[in-house]
Formats: C-alpha cells, structure tokens, sequence
C-alpha cells in the first residue's frame, strides 16, 4: 500500500438497514462509508483518501470483489444467523477464510465479528443472556486501550448471538458480563467488535420500535434499550482504530 492512491474498502454488506436508516443512507455501505470518512477527518494526523465499495453478498452470490483489488474487507452487522448453513452464508464463511489466506485484512462488525469467529474455528451461538442493545460499557485488555484510544469502550449494542471464546491467535481486546468476547485482533490479518460502531440514537431506536412492534422485543427489553439509545458512545473512535488497523504495517 503506498500513499499515492486509496485504501480500498470492500463492504460485504450482510443486510439491508431498517427503512429510515435506509432511506437517508442506502445501504450499509453508505452507514459506513459516513463513519469511516468522519473517522478519517477526525484523525489526529492526516486524513485518509478512502475508496468504497460495497457488496450484496445475502442475494448474490457473485457480488464479491477479487481479493487484489482491495485492501481491506469490512463484514457488516445483520439480522441472520452467523452459525446457520444457507448457502450464502456458508460461501461468505469460506471467502473469509481465503481472504485471510490472502493476507487481506478484515474488519468484522457484529454478524461480521462472528462470521469472522466462525471462519476461524472458534464456537459462535445464542447467548443464554439474551439480548444485549443499545450503549453498553465494554472493558478494555491493555491492547484494546491502546488501539481504541479508550480507558473503556462505551459502544452500541443489537445481538444474541455471540462468539464464546477468543481464537487461539487471537490478541483479546475487550470484554464485558454479557459476552466475554466483545473485540479481536490479530495483528496484520482482522479486527473485530460485537457492537455497532456505526450505529447512532436515531438507528437504534428504530431497531428497538421495530422489534417491539413485531413481538421479538418485549416492552420491558424495548423500555431498557431506549433509556441508554442517547447515551455517548465511541463509534468514531472505533472507526478510527479500524483503518488504522488497515494501514498498518
């Protein structure tokens, strides 16, 4: 990578956002293309150029982008399964683990994080906690608070599902009492979070509405999610930490 031309994105999109969400951004690749840029400008040293793309990989299965065209992949969030066996999900595990073999870096968000889990053999499944949502406090290894920039992590949350154990390369980063593996990183290979960095009030409270309406919710679950939908939370910092994780050498 040199600095004469962009550090390429590809966003395997694993979902569609919500209809406001999506009717302002589009898709998850505009939800992250906005962070990541605001993570770029914000950058204490210099900006950087970020070229993005964005791929469909739940109805299509030939969206993927050739693994020497891009620098970096970024698996999002989604309202599936990471441990099912559909057919694209099972092609989405296999492209993560040749694109590790590649040595393309990845960055993995909550469905991403797991698939990422799952692509590296280690246990992902329900949560007999249930439902972890909205702004959670995550404690930070000493690794996660040097590459987060952070004492704690303060990120938005939306899952079940988790993965049980951190990978035998892995370096942990942060934890919490719901999910012991709530951030990853391998140096030079991926970096992941169990939480939304990407997510604000306005996403999360959607999610909650939504999901209360159609009965997956229930008011009380609904009631704690909103209280703590405003609360500050770190997404750009995280995001900062991801494309310096891309950068590095």
């Amino acid at each position: 990578m040199t600095s004469q031309r962009p550090l390429r994105i590809a966003v395997l999109e694993c979902d569609t956002p919500q209809p406001q969400t999506r009717a302002r951004f589009g898709s998850y690749t505009g939800l992250f293309t906005a962070l990541l840029q605001q993570a770029s400008s914000s950058s204490s040293t210099s900006s950087t150029d970020l070229h993005i793309t964005g791929h469909d990989v739940v109805n299509n299965l030939y969206s993927y982008p050739s693994l020497d065209e891009v620098d970096a992949l970024l698996l999002t969030g989604s309202r599936h399964t990471a441990y099912d066996n559909d057919p694209w999900i099972l092609k989405l595990v296999d492209f993560t683990k040749r694109a590790l073999e590649a040595n393309c870096r990845i960055v993995g968000v909550c469905f991403g994080h797991q698939i990422l889990g799952r692509a590296v053999g280690t246990g992902v499944g329900k949560c007999e906690k249930g439902w972890e949502v909205a702004v959670t406090d995550v404690s930070l290894t000493e690794k996660g608070k040097e590459l987060f920039g952070l004492d704690v992590m303060r990120i938005h949350q939306m899952h079940r599902d988790i993965v049980f154990d951190f990978p035998p390369d892995a370096i942990p980063l942060g934890s919490n009492a719901f999910c012991t593996n709530q951030a990853m990183y391998k140096p030079n290979a991926y970096i992941a979070v169990q939480g939304h960095p990407e997510y604000n009030e306005e996403i999360i409270s959607e999610i909650l509405f939504n999901r209360r309406t159609v009965g997956i919710f229930t008011d009380e679950l609904y009631e704690d999610g909103i209280k703590r939908a405003a609360a500050p939370h770190d997404g750009v910092a995280i995001a900062r930490a991801f494309l310096k994780f891309m950068q590095e050498g």
